[in-house]
């Protein structure tokens, strides 16, 4: 392994791996200027072809879910990546997972809850990992704003999905996105 490069603030990281070019980057989660997910989200988004490992010390679920739907290969907790990062550099260079083994269960539970929503309602399987998040925040009562807040992209994007989302799934009238997600909340 070469180091290729450092940077001190996630908007230097993106900088750096759109120069560069790494087949690995690893972020922590809580940068200065962007956080790791953000420029997760701008290398998915550019088709970058750099896998991302991320270090960070939130064991939630829900963040774990908000990385693997940015495409990150590795989540790493911080207190473990003495010993894990390698392996995590690793897996994330061949293309391959790599989750730290003390929220594994999440990666279980995130492929459970998927199953169970497509069995109920096949039309979700149809959903983007982006659409999917969305629909989740939608279910959390978030508005058009909110969501575009929440995962920095622009209204029109979010509007974008919604209407995608709509489509897919055979919604028509006022919120009735809002109140299917709200119906299935517990499938999402």
């Amino acid at each position: 392994m070469v180091v290729a490069g450092e940077a001190s603030s996630g908007i230097d990281a993106l900088a750096l791996i759109e120069q560069v070019k790494p087949a690995v980057a690893v972020l922590d989660v809580e940068m200065p200027g962007a956080s790791g997910l953000d420029v997760a989200r701008t290398v998915q988004e550019r088709g970058l072809e750099t896998a991302i490992v991320v270090l960070t010390m939130y064991t939630d679920e829900g963040m774990f879910n908000r990385a693997i739907d940015l495409g990150v290969l590795a989540y790493i907790l911080k207190e473990n990546a003495v010993s894990e990062v390698i392996a995590g550099i690793k897996a994330a260079a061949a293309g391959e997972y790599y989750i730290s083994p003390s929220i594994s269960g999440y990666l279980l539970n995130r492929s459970n809850r998927k199953k169970h929503a497509t069995d109920a309602v096949p039309a979700l399987a149809s959903l983007t990992p982006a659409e999917w998040r969305i629909l989740k925040l939608i279910a959390g009562n978030k508005t058009t704003k909110e969501i575009a807040v929440d995962l920095s992209i622009s209204l029109k994007t979010v509007e974008n999905h919604r209407s995608n989302i709509a489509e897919k799934l055979n919604l028509h009238g006022t919120n009735a996105i809002l109140r299917f997600a709200l119906q299935n909340k517990t499938l999402l």
